[in-house]
């Protein structure tokens, strides 16, 4: 726990309140460690660090005694044995060379941890979903702070946030850095994830309250006190759309990629009826999992070929995530949400291989958030 103070402290100017920060390791050490490659070009701007996306789950009460408080202190046992699969999401970003500035930089699986934030609202679940306008409070339910340019091996990459509503029921955020996954690599992770808590916490010698059960551990008037950096940039949240392509598109050829990217942002152009930026940071992740990021300027890029019949338009909600992961055998979200967080002035286009999971097999999807 940090320090205490008399009234807590308040988030973002909110009236959430966070009760606790917590860091989730791997249950065993990583051996030998992963890396990814991180190759951000020549100029790398802070913005490429900041860009994540982020998903919000909102569940009721699976029984009397579940809770968001509950829920959470199993998450601190299901997230570090899922992370044993997974290490990479509880490592650093670093510099590939003490006085590197060619922007060449790589993720460790160091065990150094994901974030994991308890935190309080106080307004009934129901009275969230009746909003016609939510995104000003659901982000509010995930976390993030900033990755210190600098030294970028000291600031998380993912984090979970359990927020508890007045009522009694809760809300899981998920923040992710894209450096590690887009939403659809992440499915996996997710639903993987989902079942070993289930399966954990219906094991015949688990106890009925979790070691990490918030509420008999805490001080009264105890709570965390928090970076001034620490945010959600609400006004980052951007129109995203979605593409999806075959398999045949797989292993295209670096060089090829930005016109591919300029044929997506073409038809998003006709979709939306406006013009774009005239520049674009894409984002490239291929089957390696090694990502590449570069600004182009579109002048001058010619479009991919003729692919008119091969786009297929998509949304989050094709992720299905919203049935499949629970925390309780038959507790579904009954609300999902996700959207990507573009923190440049140019637009945005990811390219990345569909998860091994998504329906339609191993193509490629590529995002374009404007």
């Amino acid at each position: 726990m940090a320090n205490c103070n008399e009234n807590g402290v308040a988030h973002s100017g909110s009236n959430l309140q966070i009760e606790a920060i917590q860091s989730v390791m791997p249950t065993k050490s990583t051996d030998p460690r992963l890396i990814r490659q991180v190759l951000i070009g020549e100029n790398p701007g802070s913005s490429n660090f900041q860009r994540r996306f982020h998903m919000v789950f909102c569940y009721n009460k699976a029984s009397e005694t579940d809770s968001g408080w509950m829920v959470a202190g199993w998450i601190r046992e299901s997230l570090g044995r899922t992370l044993d699969e997974n290490p990479l999401l509880a490592g650093r970003l670093r510099r590939k060379g003490e006085n590197d500035t060619n922007g060449e930089f790589e993720i460790v699986s160091n065990d150094s941890g994901v974030r994991l934030i308890e935190a309080k609202v106080p307004m009934n679940l129901a009275d969230f979903l009746d909003l016609k306008d939510k995104e000003n409070v659901e982000a509010e339910l995930v976390f993030w702070e900033d990755i210190h340019e600098p030294n970028p091996q000291y600031s998380p990459l993912f984090y979970v946030q359990v927020t508890n509503f007045n009522c009694g029921r809760y809300s899981i955020g998920i923040s992710c850095s894209l450096f590690l996954a887009d939403p659809y690599g992440m499915t996996s992770f997710l639903n993987r994830w989902s079942k070993i808590h289930i399966n954990m916490v219906s094991e015949a010698d688990m106890p009925k309250i979790p070691t990490f059960f918030l509420p008999n551990l805490r001080k009264t008037g105890c709570s965390p006190t928090l970076p001034s950096s620490s945010n959600t940039c609400t006004n980052q949240v951007k129109e995203t759309l979605i593409f999806k392509l075959p398999s045949k598109f797989l292993n295209l050829r670096d060089d090829i990629h930005k016109n591919l990217a300029e044929k997506c942002v073409e038809e998003a152009e006709d979709k939306l009826g406006k013009k774009l930026s005239s520049k674009f940071c894409l984002f490239v992740r291929e089957n390696s999992q090694d990502i590449k990021a570069e600004t182009f300027s579109r002048e001058g890029i010619v479009p991919f070929g003729n692919i008119d019949t091969e786009l297929v338009s998509a949304n989050w909600v094709g992720l299905k995530l919203a049935d499949s992961i629970r925390f309780s055998e038959e507790n579904k979200a009954v609300h999902f949400s996700c959207w990507i967080v573009n923190s440049g002035n140019e637009d945005l286009v990811l390219i990345t291989p569909s998860d091994i999971g998504d329906e339609g097999g191993s193509g490629k999807n590529v995002i374009v958030i404007v």
